[in-house]
């Protein structure tokens, strides 16, 4: 697997994701401390999903946010590039599609909201990946990522990045088959752009209304917009 600092290939990363789908969610959970729920429960609240709209998880794995999600009545559609995550999830039995952020196989106006938790990261053309999201979201409908960030508090902040990424790194290889993905995953996060500049790429990918929302002392941060309505 390259390093998270260069380009990413698809297909490697789709591999990469594949060899630790059997065990993600609980390898997740455990280098998270738990804090993997809060922030899930927090994102559907900022989603706010309604009965009767149509919700995209992209980047779902196999599909525990899509749950999460799709209690408000909304129907929530899982979507993922690694298949070995989307068969670890069947038997979630939510609607799932295979698909690559950059090729959406969905028409124009196709959702009320997308939702990506975590993945954004792992897409090979951020920007890309944005405005095709923003092709098949209807006109007033709107965007959440929750993504890791960097720490607002400075000791926060060289804790986090001297110590707990080593340390995710280390439950990572400890609680998984394929440990060089969990040390992938770390070196993602810190290589991975602050809240202000992300809302900087969302903002330049044609979305409106960009704001975000800190968590656990902006270790993990929620961007949300919208889509131009027909008359803006």
């Amino acid at each position: 697997m390259p390093r998270a600092s260069l380009d990413k290939d698809p297909h490697e990363v789709a591999a990469m994701f594949d060899g630790v789908a059997s065990g993600y969610d609980r390898a997740n959970s455990f280098m998270t401390f738990g804090f993997d729920r809060r922030w899930r429960t927090t994102t559907a609240r900022v989603l706010d999903a309604k009965p009767g709209e149509k919700v995209l998880d992209l980047a779902a794995g196999t599909g525990v946010s899509t749950v999460e999600y799709a209690r408000s009545g909304a129907y929530c559609v899982a979507a993922d590039f690694s298949l070995g995550m989307l068969r670890a999830g069947l038997r979630r039995k939510l609607p799932m599609v295979a698909a690559d952020a950059l090729h959406l196989p969905f028409a124009d106006d196709s959702f009320d909201a997308v939702t990506i938790s975590l993945a954004l990261r792992n897409f090979v053309d951020t920007k890309a990946a944005l405005t095709e999201i923003l092709r098949v979201v209807k006109p007033g409908g709107r965007l959440v990522i929750c993504e890791v960030s960097t720490p607002t508090f400075a000791p926060i902040r060289f804790i986090y990045r001297r110590f707990i990424l080593n340390l995710l790194t280390w439950v990572g290889s400890r609680s998984s088959t394929n440990p060089e993905a969990y040390s992938y995953l770390a070196e993602s996060m810190l290589a991975w752009p602050d809240q202000r500049a992300l809302g900087e790429i969302i903002a330049s990918a044609g979305w409106t209304e960009v704001e975000w929302l800190n968590l656990t002392f902006g270790v993990v941060a929620i961007h949300r917009a919208k889509k131009p309505s027909v008359d803006s």
